[in-house]
């Protein structure tokens, strides 16, 4: 396991950004917006070069059909698979700005793990920023990309692909009439330590809209104890992809009554580690298990 991997991907979960409306071409600018760190933002005019410091946000580029801005994007965006073929503009945890300025970019977008202090030392740069930092709400899907079609001038369309990302959802059918199934997903395992994803989390909200009882629902952080998870013996188990077969074969995992009962299942690591609106695939994906 790549706990360091693990831990990169959930500074990424669900984006939220409270912003003003665009203000009309009379006004003098494109846009004024007000970011996750309580800073106002004016775009003169409508940003072509763009660079994405935020793998969700870079999915939701793509979504919203104006990959064609992105200059650059960050080691860690590589969905969808286009995203890995765009240069890139370092890692996440320190900042190379001599690099970002490389790219000329009229915006630079970024998530909670860039610092508020890392963002006033890039807009010395003279590099304008706009923070979309990350919600542990699906609902927060809807904001993002609500505000990036505003960014982007794909508002139309944003409101679209919003419209159908909710009608998938409703397709879920959830029985609140039983109790509801417990639901594991293994975030970490093995020598290193047990995670699982808590209650303030946003996986803990896609189990939840699943229709699953997420087993982290006690929990306040990502570590849980060999003796919490086997006292609670989770009815199902979900793993991604590539770690199932090592897990579903490692003890004491082996002895949980979802392996033995062959009711651990692979799934997607992009559907949950990083918020996106594939965590609606995620959803559908647990939901359908729950039921069967």
């Amino acid at each position: 396991m790549n706990l360091t991997k693990v831990i990169v991907y959930f500074y990424f979960i669900s984006l939220c950004v409270a912003c003003r409306s665009p203000q009309k071409e009379s006004a003098g600018f494109f846009l004024q917006i007000t970011d996750s760190y309580n800073r106002t933002v004016t775009l003169d005019k409508e940003p072509l070069r763009i660079v994405s410091l935020s793998p969700g946000i870079t999915e939701m580029v793509f979504l919203l059909e104006s990959e064609n801005k992105l200059v650059a994007v960050s080691d860690y965006c590589s969905f969808p698979p286009q995203a890995k073929s765009i240069p890139k503009a370092g890692g996440l945890i320190q900042i190379n700005i001599e690099k970002l300025l490389t790219f000329n970019p009229d915006i630079l977008l970024i998530g909670s793990i860039i610092t508020k202090a890392d963002v006033e030392k890039i807009e010395k740069s003279g590099i304008k920023i706009i923070a979309i930092k990350e919600e542990n709400k699906i609902d927060g899907i809807y904001n993002a990309l609500s505000q990036l079609g505003k960014i982007l001038n794909k508002s139309e369309l944003a409101d679209h692909k919003i419209a159908e990302l909710k009608n998938q959802l409703s397709s879920v059918v959830v029985d609140k009439s039983k109790t509801p199934k417990s639901v594991y997903y293994v975030v970490g395992f093995g020598a290193s330590g047990d995670f699982t994803a808590p209650s303030n989390s946003h996986i803990h909200d896609i189990i939840t809209l699943a229709g699953g009882r997420n087993v982290g629902d006690q929990l306040q952080n990502w570590s849980v104890s060999r003796e919490y998870l086997f006292k609670e013996n989770p009815d199902l188990i979900f793993v991604r992809k590539e770690d199932f077969e090592f897990f579903t074969k490692t003890y004491p995992y082996t002895e949980l009554k979802a392996v033995k009962n062959k009711h651990t299942y692979p799934i997607e690591s992009g559907w949950m580690d990083v918020i996106s609106p594939r965590n609606i695939l995620a959803i559908q994906e647990i939901n359908s298990k729950i039921v069967q």
